[in-house]
């Protein structure tokens, strides 16, 4: 089974290191977020008397970098489905839980490549920790959003067989995950009813925790944020083993 789980985990590793351009291509959006947003609306944001924008948007950039990558992960699963390597895989006297817990730990780690690339190109363009050792535990916290993310895009692309379906539900999905998770925008001063949204958000406490470990701001408090994350992703482990085991090719 860990040899198993081992070979998945490396194909993720292996396809993301030989595309160039997906390399590339991924850190388009966020630094365009980063320059755009964090340049654009700095001296709105210190003029409230909230402190420097870049460093608090950076941890935000960086979550948004990996659950993009990390989710789009299930559309690896549909290719395959399509291309047939699937169906090799599925009837292969392996169980299918370490097929997909090899991928799913291939995605994470993916997007926590994804998340420590983007992370130094914030600190090139202006972001500065307030303890640069804490970028070591942030990290850990990159690892743990990739793992919760990377097996919810395997469990919704469990259900589909088509790119584009995948590509128009996970656009309905990532997209409100990701702008009402405070990424771009503090939430301690915003409606009782958006911030309880905001609660039930995974990423929100994901992105709290960056922010926690690498300018000392917290929203709900690192260890709350730390426990929600470990049970969400436990919960969506749980659910993608289950149901990719029911794939039928």
């Amino acid at each position: 089974m860990i040899q198993v789980i081992y070979i998945m985990w490396l194909r993720e590793i292996k396809r993301f290191l030989r595309s160039k351009s997906r390399i590339v291509g991924a850190l388009g959006q966020p630094l365009l977020f980063f320059l755009s947003l964090g340049y654009g609306l700095g001296h709105v944001f210190q003029a409230s008397g909230q402190g420097n924008y870049l460093n608090f948007l950076a941890p935000g950039i960086i979550g948004m970098a990996i659950i993009f990558t990390s989710i789009f992960n299930g559309m690896q699963v549909i290719w395959d489905r399509q291309f047939g390597f699937l169906k090799e895989t599925l009837v292969a006297p392996v169980p299918r839980l370490s097929i997909m817990i090899g991928r799913t730990l291939g995605g994470a780690t993916v997007a926590t490549l994804q998340g420590c690339l983007v992370l130094a190109v914030v600190i090139i363009a202006g972001f500065r920790p307030d303890s640069w050792i804490m970028i070591l535990p942030a990290i850990l916290i990159m690892c743990l959003v990739g793992l919760l993310f990377s097996a919810l895009g395997i469990m919704v692309a469990s259900f589909l067989r088509d790119m584009q379906g995948f590509q128009l539900i996970m656009n309905f999905l990532v997209m409100p995950l990701f702008f009402l998770s405070g990424a771009l925008f503090p939430l301690d001063n915003v409606p009782v009813a958006l911030l309880w949204v905001a609660r039930f958000d995974p990423l929100s406490y994901g992105i709290d925790a960056m922010r926690a470990l690498l300018i000392n701001t917290s929203t709900f408090g690192l260890w709350l944020d730390l426990g929600v994350l470990a049970i969400c992703t436990a919960v969506f482990l749980g659910l993608g083993s289950y149901f990719f085991s029911k794939i039928q090719i």
